[in-house]
């Protein structure tokens, strides 16, 4: 049955003017359910924040942050986090102030509090698997630009609940990145309008006000709306043809080296070349992207077998090393929402071991790369008698 009344306030997330509008709207009306654009770990997570609950056992460790998608999940999570506090800071309301209210409100009044929103998490990961190579360059360098602008490009901050301000902007991510678009907005505008017809009561809703005219659309249309299930299944991707190359590279490698060995060819020169070009490239890479010459010795030892192994990245290796000897800790990720420039970003030495993963697993593949034509196809050359 759906809501017999139902308010929907779009806000601005980091607005004062927000705030005050939920907490009057709550207060005043006193509704049956107060509805939130937070998912089940977004609230614990705020509640734990709001009361100076520190859950260290909980925090991901550095090793799981920068193995596989957890790296790109993470930076994602993080960079948005940054943005948002950033601007808050600016403007004296910390995020998610208008949700505390909300709930706040809710509670002096005995409403119930739904948590309408789907689980970041999932979002993130489905947003990603739409995204091309080249449209998640563009996002990073946008993020990476953004620590360049000034602080008067967020002053006028309420004017992105205006309709055509808040188009623009939307209009813009779109034109980025039209099917994560798709996942970041609409799937979320019809998985929160679903959430709002399963509530029963008078209902107040605080969402982004960037939500607030799709839900209104989804509420009008409900047939338009997909299954919950759907909305929350992380589909595998299709094996991609670049990630079958990154797969078929370092077997073509192994069977060459094997074949040439088994044939009497002297392979020890090309052994030495392939792990020069791999490790050297990688321990530079390292060094370049601000390493201690340990991470960069240890990318160097391990380049040329993570090469050859799928499975393995001379980044992971080298931004361990680099973690531990810098002292860095999932402490560091607090200290991102403080640094105003990139400067002080490079200054946190969680980012500073990102960078050495990152900086690391660009030497190794281009040492890779180079392999191939210098080390790999002479190689073969000879196995076939050229």
């Amino acid at each position: 049955m759906p809501p017999e009344k139902l308010k929907i306030i779009g806000t601005a997330h980091v607005s004062q003017p927000s705030v005050e509008e939920v907490r009057t709207a709550i207060l005043e009306g006193e509704p049956d359910v107060v509805a939130v654009e937070l998912d089940p770990n977004r609230y614990h997570n705020l509640m734990n924040e709001k009361n100076g609950v520190n859950e260290e056992n909980k925090k991901p460790k550095i090793s799981e942050i920068i193995k596989g998608n957890n790296l790109t999940l993470f930076l994602v999570s993080a960079f948005l986090s940054y943005f948002q506090k950033k601007i808050g800071d600016d403007l004296g309301v910390k995020p998610g102030a208008e949700m505390i209210v909300a709930i706040e409100s809710a509670e002096q009044v005995g409403a119930k509090i739904a948590l309408i929103d789907r689980d970041i998490q999932i979002t993130l990961q489905r947003a990603l698997n739409q995204m091309s190579l080249w449209e998640k360059l563009k996002f990073f360098y946008g993020i990476l630009g953004s620590f360049f602008s000034k602080d008067d490009e967020l002053e006028d901050l309420e004017s992105i609940k205006e309709g055509d301000a808040l188009a623009e902007v939307m209009e813009y991510f779109q034109k980025m990145s039209p099917k994560a678009y798709q996942v970041l907005v609409k799937e979320r505008d019809a998985y929160m309008a679903q959430m709002l017809l399963n509530q029963e009561g008078d209902v107040v809703a605080v969402v982004g006000a960037g939500h607030q005219e799709g839900i209104q659309h989804y509420l009008e249309h409900p047939q338009e709306i997909p299954p919950l299930y759907q909305l929350n299944q992380i589909k595998k991707t299709g094996f991609p043809v670049g990630k079958l190359i990154l797969f078929l590279i370092p077997v073509i490698i192994i069977i060459i080296f094997l074949l040439a060995f088994l044939k009497g060819i002297n392979i020890q020169m090309n052994l030495l070349h392939f792990v020069l070009l791999t490790g050297g490239l990688s321990f530079a890479g390292s060094l370049l992207a601000g390493s201690r010459l340990l991470s960069a010795v240890v990318a160097f030892l391990v380049a040329p077998i993570t090469s050859i192994h799928p499975l393995l990245s001379a980044g992971w290796f080298a931004g361990i090393a680099e973690a531990k000897l810098r002292g860095a800790s999932m402490d560091d990720l607090g200290g991102l929402g403080k640094c105003e420039s990139f400067k002080e970003l490079l200054g946190n030495r969680l980012f500073r071991v990102l960078l050495v993963v990152v900086g690391a697993n660009i030497g190794c593949t281009i040492g890779t790369l180079l392999s191939i034509s210098n080390v790999i196809l002479p190689l073969f050359n000879q196995l076939i008698g050229f």
